[in-house]
């Protein structure tokens, strides 16, 4: 945790917080939109009988399919003091593929807080981590993700 000047209290405070569980039901048409949508014809996301033929429950969804489930979002009051936000990418771990008929839960930590000066002046960072869990209590992904906040330089 940064001893920092810039961050507030209240948001080191917050480090550990979590957003309320959110459960989504994954739906083999959904999971077939996706395919066709990144231009993926892997049989494994469309054929249920292929997928089964190689020991899966159904059809599996691609890896970046996660991106389209829902989260809750963490409590209003976890926010930077500045008003500019930029995505400082994401980081995925994938442990368990994701098939048509799951329900997956998902649910996002605050974890850390820093500061850094940069070109943009002082810039804080925030990380959550979201985990993504099956109906069977597997950790199926985790998704820990950067968001970069600044307050915008007012011109002269």
């Amino acid at each position: 945790m940064s001893e920092s000047n810039t961050i507030p209290k209240s948001l080191q405070e917050a480090i550990g917080t979590e957003s309320k569980k959110l459960s989504n039901d994954i739906e083999k048409g959904a999971i077939r939109r996706f395919a066709e949508a990144i231009e993926d014809n892997n049989p494994l996301y469309v054929d249920e009988n292929y997928a089964k033929s190689l020991g899966y429950r159904n059809v599996i969804a691609p890896p970046t399919f996660l991106r389209s489930v829902q989260t809750d979002p963490l409590p209003d009051h976890i926010k930077s003091p500045y008003s500019a936000v930029v995505d400082g990418g994401s980081v995925w771990e994938y442990f368990s593929p994701v098939c048509a008929g799951d329900i997956i839960t998902t649910i996002t930590t605050f974890e850390n807080v820093f500061d850094r000066d940069g070109r943009l002046g002082n810039m804080i960072f925030l990380i959550k981590t979201t985990r993504y869990t099956n109906q069977l209590s597997e950790l199926v992904a985790t998704q820990t993700t950067t968001s970069i906040t600044y307050e915008p330089k007012k011109e002269n």
